[in-house]
């Protein structure tokens, strides 16, 4: 992870944020996680999938006003294609729990993870939420709690906390938990992300810090290149800490935008290192590109690659696969004249310099290269020398497991 002086990395997830309370309870593979921030500033990005889940429907038309107080989110069915009746069991979720906290229902989003095509298990899911509400608190088991609560072939809960020091020298914190692990492409992921902030954001620029955050991060993540019908990122911002980081001009506090950056990318790291299946986290930078659309193009195209994924999962550093899904990126590029270098936490190799190939059979550079990819973290470079700009993209290795999994499902 990048280091920037200005921010501090915290334990825990959501309930780092002042006025924050959380819980989850998780019964066999049915869950339910409640986050509670009263009174917050709040916007939300989703699935550009043309099959939407219900849950989606509800929230957008919830969060039109840009204010929230409660998230109640499930585990284990994803109530889409469900017709009128995924609606009426988001209304029915949300008004049990607008009872028991006493919370205007047109504050109350709802989301949703899991089997697609069933119906919603109402006399399950009804009293998790009760048994939710129950024991909200503001503490990092309780974020914990929450994180676990919403898993589905998650096999690690994911959240991530940190302390920004704004350009004025005032803190803010932010939090967030999410879950992913298989069915994530680019345009989001099969992934549930809820970030809470005690910084104050106006409705005007919620939308715009989220998406440019979303931007870097999750829609650079790519697992199998599916699509979910479900993918929810929301962002609630409460204001407790008193500042302000909409400054005078109108414009995002630099390092408040960076810090919220830096969380998203890191939970959509998480979410790769614990693709279905994975044994390896791959990164890709992809350097000196014409244009960023060129450059996020590219690395896009190396993670999602099924040839580099399933060759990082041998252990093979065949970087002939890497150069190819450059080239089929269709962006501005000189093969003869490109970098390749593979990293890891201790080794790195350059393969190709400048159109030179180096990492020929027998060569150093392809035995250095075949220890960096028997690693469980490894880092593609490419440099296109066409410009000045660059992108990363996240994903992991294509293994056994994951056609296990998916092929056992709903069995």
């Amino acid at each position: 992870m990048e280091n920037n002086e200005f921010i501090k990395i915290l334990d825990g997830g959501v309930c780092q944020v002042d006025g924050v309370k959380a819980a989850g309870i998780k019964e066999g593979k049915y869950g339910v996680a409640i986050i509670y921030s009263p009174r917050s500033a709040a916007t939300g990005v989703y699935t550009t999938n043309k099959v939407v889940a219900a849950p989606l429907t509800y929230t957008k038309q919830i969060l039109k006003n840009n204010k929230l107080s409660v998230i109640v989110a499930n585990s284990g069915n994803a109530n889409c294609f469900t017709g009128e009746q995924g609606i009426k069991d988001c209304q029915e979720i949300v008004e049990k729990t607008s009872q028991l906290l006493e919370i205007n229902p047109n504050n109350i989003a709802t989301a949703s993870t899991g089997v697609i095509g069933r119906k919603m298990p109402m006399n399950t899911i009804l009293p998790l939420i009760e048994k939710a509400t129950e024991n909200l608190e503001q503490s990092n088991t309780a974020s914990e709690n929450a994180a676990k609560a919403i898993m589905t072939t998650d096999t690690k809960h994911k959240e991530f906390a940190l302390e920004v020091t704004l350009e004025n020298g005032k803190k803010a914190k932010i939090g967030g938990m999410a879950k992913g692990s298989g069915m994530i492409a680019p345009n989001m992921a099969t992934m549930l992300c809820f970030i809470t902030t005690d910084a104050i954001i106006d409705k005007y620029h919620i939308d715009y810090v989220l998406q440019r955050s979303i931007q870097k991060s999750f829609n650079m993540l790519v697992i199998d290149g599916d699509e979910s019908t479900n993918d929810t990122a929301i962002l609630m911002a409460n204001g407790n800490s008193n500042h302000n980081v909409i400054k005078y001009d109108g414009t995002v506090d630099k390092n408040f935008q960076k810090a919220l950056d830096t969380l998203c990318i890191e939970l959509a790291k998480q979410m790769a290192k614990d693709g279905e299946g994975a044994t390896k986290f791959i990164q890709a930078d992809v350097k000196s590109a014409k244009t960023e659309e060129d450059a996020i193009k590219a690395s896009k195209s190396i993670v999602s690659s099924s040839l580099v994924k399933s060759a990082i999962f041998g252990g093979d550093p065949n970087w002939g696969r890497i150069i190819a899904a450059v080239g089929y990126s269709d962006i501005s590029m000189d093969s003869d004249n490109i970098t390749i270098t593979l990293s890891s936490k201790n080794n790195k190799v350059n393969l190709v310099e400048k159109g030179e190939i180096l990492a020929f059979e027998g060569t150093k550079q392809l035995q250095e290269a075949e220890k960096i990819v028997n690693e469980e973290e490894i880092l593609i470079t490419v440099e296109l020398f066409q410009g000045d700009f660059q992108a990363s993209a996240y994903g992991c290795d294509l293994t056994y497991d994951y056609v296990k999994i998916n092929a056992e499902y709903t069995t």
